[in-house]
């Protein structure tokens, strides 16, 4: 397991991800963005705008899914 936290993903904030892998980890930051707007969170705003154009364009985000994975690799295990 390893740990990344919503600012480590592009949030505003430090909430801590944990996961077996980068994309358990984004995935649970996708979720977080979205619980986060839906209760009314402004400043994970921007961030969730960011994931959705993301899954949108997928081929265009490859740079930034890389770049995630890359720095979850280099992560200690928790």
């Amino acid at each position: 397991m390893k740990t990344m936290t919503c600012r480590q993903l592009g949030g505003p904030c430090d909430h801590a991800h944990r996961g077996e892998d980068a994309d358990a980890v984004i995935a649970a930051q996708d979720q977080h963005l979205k619980d986060a707007v839906a209760a009314g969170d402004a400043a994970h705003e921007p961030a969730d705008a960011d994931m959705r154009g993301r899954w949108k364009h997928p081929a265009r985000s490859l740079g930034w899914y890389r770049d995630m994975k890359k720095q979850f690799a280099a992560l200690p295990a928790d």
